[in-house]
């Protein structure tokens, strides 16, 4: 089963400083029939404008996965934690017991990321958070894990769930493929890029919610920057 999900039918708030679209149900906007995918919960697409961010807040409970796709992001929490994430790069940060952050754009040009939401396997655990770069052309015609709670992705940050987030960089014309299982739910959306999976083709930042293939072959209509995630 593989069910487009356009970008124009996604949950959206515009708050001056911040353009969000929501994939699944999030904050002010409420879809019975997109309120997660197994064990993905949260799929943000977010325009950050300039010198503007998100003050300290509390999370607990939940693998918050960044990818920055313009720009950068300027993480500090309660644990004492710093640090500056920028495009083509990813963090993670598990909730845990409970933390508190902020994240800033203190950059002078928007900052446009995807913030990943996975519910993590149990409940409770020690707050964490880390940062690592993923430069593009690695990732170049292949599926990059970036990160992971599946036993043997030892390159990729570590989250504690059931759960793969991968990253692709297609050229038009050519295809990548990703090996899955029938029963797991995966969520892939081109960040950039026009895409094919099977018969469905999908544009920029639309969704494509698959399920019940034991592969995955997208092939690129122009070239494309994929983000998937392979949930229990």
């Amino acid at each position: 089963m593989i069910e487009l999900r356009p970008f124009d039918t996604l949950g959206a708030a515009d708050h001056g400083w911040l353009d969000a679209h929501h994939h699944f149900s999030f904050a002010g906007y409420h879809d019975p029939a997109r309120t997660n995918w197994g064990r993905l919960r949260v799929w943000n697409d977010d325009t950050i404008a300039p010198r503007s961010g998100f003050p300290t807040h509390p999370h607990r409970d939940m693998e918050i996965v960044t990818y920055v796709r313009k720009g950068a992001i300027t993480h500090r929490d309660s644990l004492g934690n710093e640090g500056r994430t920028e495009a083509g790069d990813v963090q993670v940060m598990s909730a845990g017991t409970g933390i508190q952050h902020s994240e800033f754009n203190l950059e002078d040009e928007e900052t446009t990321l995807f913030q990943i939401w996975i519910i993590p396997d149990s409940r409770g655990g020690e707050p964490g958070w880390g940062t690592r770069p993923f430069p593009r052309d690695g990732r170049d015609g292949q599926f990059v894990t970036l990160a992971s709670g599946i036993a043997g992705d030892d390159d990729a940050l570590a989250i504690r769930a059931d759960a793969r987030v991968l990253g692709a960089t297609v050229r038009a014309g050519e295809s990548v493929t990703y090996a899955t299982e029938a029963g797991r739910h995966a969520y892939l959306v081109p960040a950039t890029g026009r895409i094919r999976v099977g018969e469905v083709e999908a544009d920029a930042r639309d969704g494509l919610a698959i399920t019940g293939l034991d592969s995955i072959t997208v092939t690129a209509l122009e070239d494309a920057e994929l983000v998937l995630v392979d949930a229990a």
